[in-house]
């Protein structure tokens, strides 16, 4: 799990715009990237960052808080 301090002041690697966090991920909702989480560390290479549809971002838009 990651601190909750630093969920608030991590931005996307490319963008520099807000991140959803989802436990499993980090989506972009801008660049419509998803970077994974594993063993607990977030990787943020922009190179290694999966390129979402707009179909896959529908599924990720239920964790943006209002």
């Amino acid at each position: 799990m990651i601190d909750k301090n630093l969920l608030e002041i991590l931005a996307c690697p490319k963008c520099k715009g807000d991140l959803i966090y989802t436990e499993k991920e980090f989506i972009c909702l801008s660049c419509k990237l998803l970077f994974k989480i594993e063993d607990d560390i977030p990787n943020f290479l922009i190179d290694e960052a999966i390129k979402l549809n707009d179909e896959d971002l529908e599924k990720y838009k239920k964790y943006i808080e209002k």
